[in-house]
């Protein structure tokens, strides 16, 4: 496997502070609360802010693994972040011995994971720690949209609202690699009220949905039905996501 990512988007304090204003409570989310209805457990790898596993916590045990303490901190102080459990852990080599109903990955977090060792890794991950009648979901955005052509500074200039430090302008500059499938970015933020500005860089890597599906095959996994939105319309290719919904396979 290479070498854990250290995205300062994600682990550094000053940075993690604006994801929640940057990414809101979306469909995505409201997918997975439909999902997790009848699960009385939950595995959250990459929980991030811990948005969703907090609220899923309320009625089900639910684990949230993330790599980044920064983010792991903003999950433990809301308001019902005491009710699930939180593991600073890499999603690659992760091993709870205990397995669950139902196990997501939100966020186009399967991105992160810029090899297919890498990648491989993650879904044997999942194999482990699933239930013989569980369900796993994830997202990844598709390759064949080239969403990231054309997009600067400029015209991704947005302004947000940020709970505690007001009106905030985001952009994003990103660079793809052809040889390798990966972006590389940067986010921006500017606090309007005082005028300081914020900035970090990420990678995420882009795979083919043909390739994915060999390689969930790969890793044990069935998938039962793959979306290309979060409205649960089938997956076709020019779809915006890549969505799987699979269980283990059956021996």
């Amino acid at each position: 496997m290479s070498v854990p990512p250290d995205d300062p988007l994600y682990r550094d304090a000053q940075l993690a502070q604006f994801y929640d204003a940057a990414n809101k409570w979306g469909v995505d989310f409201d997918y997975c609360m439909a999902l997790a209805a009848d699960a009385g457990s939950v595995l959250d790898l990459g929980c991030g802010t811990g948005e969703l596993a907090s609220v899923l916590a309320e009625s089900r045990k639910v684990v949230g693994v993330d790599p980044a303490a920064a983010m792991l901190d903003i999950a433990r102080a809301r308001p019902a972040g005491d009710k699930a459990i939180w593991i600073e852990a890499d999603a690659r080599t992760l091993r709870l011995d205990e397995r669950f109903d139902l196990i997501v990955l939100t966020g186009h977090v399967f991105q992160v994971f810029l090899t297919e060792e890498d990648q491989r890794a993650v879904l044997s991950t999942i194999a482990v720690h699933l239930n013989p009648s569980g369900r796993f979901i994830f997202d990844s955005r598709n390759p064949a949209l080239r969403t990231w052509e054309n997009r600067n500074r400029h015209n991704s200039l947005n302004r947000l609202d940020h709970p505690q430090l007001g009106a905030i302008e985001t952009w994003n500059e990103p660079s793809f690699d052809e040889a390798t499938s990966i972006l590389t970015y940067e986010n921006g933020f500017r606090v309007l009220a005082t005028g300081e500005a914020f900035s970090g860089s990420a990678q995420i890597r882009y795979t083919p949905q043909t390739e994915l599906a060999a390689l969930i095959e790969d890793a044990g996994l069935v998938v039962e039905q793959w979306l290309g939105d979060w409205g649960a319309s089938p997956y076709h290719p020019a779809a915006k996501e890549i969505i799987p919904i699979g269980r283990l396979a059956r021996s």
